[in-house]
């Protein structure tokens, strides 16, 4: 068999990959029959069948089941979103690979890619079930299982453990029982808790921000476990990606809009100023969408910070000067109605309850919300991504800012045909002119191994890529 173009491509490379984002797919017949022994192992018989009655464990019965169930009228007449469908690769070697991690693991040099940090696929769901008991117990067992079947892949593969949010106690539990009982040093968190309204309907919850709880507990526990915090939500199904008929529709921008409220509620609520020590990962995004948030942002932040804001006070506002230019500019219609658009400026509008929407940032320059944004966050990029090029373009982001795109290449999943072509895909950047083989590094590793070590520099410690991360993380 001869060598792969990613192969060859990373033979000439002076750096290793990393992929920060690889996905597994379980096989639910396998993980059912651990789930149920470890149920009744930590809960007792009662508690196996008591589960068994319930519905909603999986993706497949919980979300495609019942779409499937409805016909076209009544998916129309409920608003149901079309699902994912056909989302799993069926080239013989690669499917399986995505199942097997040993072989996934042995074809990793056919891919050019040193070290994958893994995902799982059907169990990313279970951070969302609605019964608090099912969604702990459930994600418990999955954690361990998935700590099981990567233990002896340490040296290639890294698994990223699940932590549910619907409550901070439940994270805080979770955490602990990841890292001091599994091992995990990185965990993925529902960015986006659903919260029901009073009228039925439900609001998005991004934890940081306008938040039903205090979340800094969670994100101390991070800090005093060493654990780093991905967030790997999608935003399928909610604001305009509710299309009852196209996953195409619904899947476009679903992670770029999780990831902008996650990112934007983490900035805006302060948890970057509170917790200087941790780092954030938003993935399967892109990062073009994080160009354009940090660009708002600084151009927000010059026009409403504390000082700014008052010279929008409607008070300031010379309504008689206004008034004015209204009867000599105006025509008919805005004269003849002078004296009711005077008593409208003038009557002002309420005093806000809060002036400084920033006051959580505590940014007292431009450059401080850089300094509190850029290094605090990195993005998860698939290999056909071309806004990476964006992120490094310091000529164009505010205050020559370059932002911290990971090469995640997604393999398992219906958007990487081929596996072992992600890594030739990518380079297309560097023979395109986009990128140089510096800023091409930093994509392909240098980024991901300054996140996944940010608490713990001896995240990568045993791996095939140790010492080189250690050159990485070694002070400048």
């Amino acid at each position: 068999m001869s060598r792969s173009k990613s192969a060859a491509i990373r033979s000439r490379l002076d750096h290793p990959v990393l992929d920060a984002d690889g996905h597994y797919l379980e096989l639910i017949p396998v993980f059912m029959d651990y789930f149920y022994e470890f149920v009744e192992r930590t809960g007792g018989r009662q508690a196996v069948a008591d589960l068994a009655r319930r519905e909603g464990l999986f993706y497949d019965e919980r979300v495609l089941g019942t779409w499937a169930a409805l016909s076209e009228a009544e998916r129309r007449e409920r608003w149901v979103n079309r699902p994912p469908f056909w989302a799993l690769p069926v080239d013989t070697t690669d499917r399986a690979s995505g199942h097997l991690p040993r072989l996934m693991a042995h074809r990793l040099d056919e891919f050019g890619i040193d070290y994958a940090v893994m995902y799982p696929t059907r169990a990313l769901p279970l951070i969302s079930i609605p019964d608090a008991e099912l969604r702990q117990i459930a994600i418990r067992a999955f954690n361990t299982y998935y700590a099981e079947v990567f233990a002896e892949l340490s040296d290639r593969m890294s698994p990223v453990a699940v932590v549910p949010t619907h409550t901070p106690e439940e994270a805080i539990a979770e955490l602990e029982y990841v890292g001091r009982e599994l091992g995990c040093k990185a965990v993925m968190l529902n960015g986006i808790v659903h919260r029901p309204l009073p009228d039925g309907s439900k609001r998005t919850d991004t934890l940081a921000f306008d938040s039903a709880y205090d979340y800094d507990p969670v994100w101390q526990k991070l800090v005093d476990e060493k654990i780093v915090p991905v967030f790997h939500t999608s935003g399928q199904g909610w604001g305009s990606r509710r299309s009852p008929t196209s996953y195409v529709y619904n899947h476009i921008g679903s992670f770029a809009a999780s990831g902008e409220a996650v990112c934007k509620g983490l900035f805006l609520g302060g948890v970057t100023r509170r917790f200087p020590q941790l780092r954030f990962a938003l993935m399967e995004g892109g990062v073009g969408y994080a160009c354009n948030l940090f660009a708002d942002i600084v151009s927000h932040w010059e026009k409403r910070n504390a000082r700014a804001i008052r010279d929008l006070d409607p008070a300031k506002l010379d309504v008689a000067a206004v008034m004015k230019l209204m009867a000599e500019w105006g025509d008919d219609r805005i004269r003849a109605a002078l004296p009711a658009i005077e008593a409208k400026l003038s009557a002002g509008e309420p005093m806000p309850p809060r002036l400084d929407e920033f006051e959580a940032v505590g940014a007292e320059t431009a450059e401080e919300v850089r300094d509190l944004f850029v290094p605090r966050f990195f993005f998860g990029c698939e290999a056909d991504d071309p806004m990476v090029a964006w992120a490094f373009n310091d000529r164009l982001n505010p205050l020559g800012a370059t932002l911290q795109p990971m090469f995640s290449s997604d393999v398992g999943h219906w958007d990487v045909p081929e596996m072992a072509g992600v890594v030739e895909e990518a380079f297309e950047l560097v023979e395109d002119g986009h990128l140089d083989e510096a800023q091409f590094r930093a994509f392909m590793f240098d980024n991901a191994v300054r996140f996944y070590a940010s608490l713990d520099p001896d995240f990568f410690a045993g791996t095939r890529i140790a010492e080189e991360a250690k050159r990485v993380l070694a002070p400048a």
